[in-house]
């Protein structure tokens, strides 16, 4: 999905996000490791913290959907696929722990052939 289907005045809509997603606010806060406030309030949806969480996110999925063929999947993908050498630990929780780097670094690493 393009990235201005996820955007609205020049910044990250987590309305848009959550329509695409077809989840609840609730869920992608939960999937972004903030509270729900933080992509219900105005004032605070527009805060560097959050913004840089949807970004991350949305740069995650962009980079995975091509594999899965929709966005929906992409999200499942990341919610829910343990990345191996991570200890288990899924794309969506290496997020929460602020190590988005290290997930789009696992996925250039695999489309390069390189077994993580």
């Amino acid at each position: 999905m393009a990235i201005q289907n996820y955007a609205e005045h020049g910044a990250f809509a987590p309305r848009k996000i959550v329509e695409t997603l077809r989840t609840t606010s609730d869920e992608l806060a939960r999937s972004l490791g903030i509270g729900k406030d933080a992509i219900q309030r105005k004032d605070r949806i527009a805060s560097d913290r959050t913004q840089r969480r949807l970004r991350q996110m949305v740069e995650i999925l962009n980079k995975v959907e091509p594999r899965f063929g929709s966005a929906l999947l992409a999200y499942a993908w990341y919610r829910s696929e343990p990345l191996s050498g991570f200890s288990g630990h899924t794309a969506m929780q290496l997020v929460q722990a602020n190590r988005a780097d290290d997930v789009l670094t696992y996925i250039d690493a695999v489309d390069a052939g390189v077994h993580a």
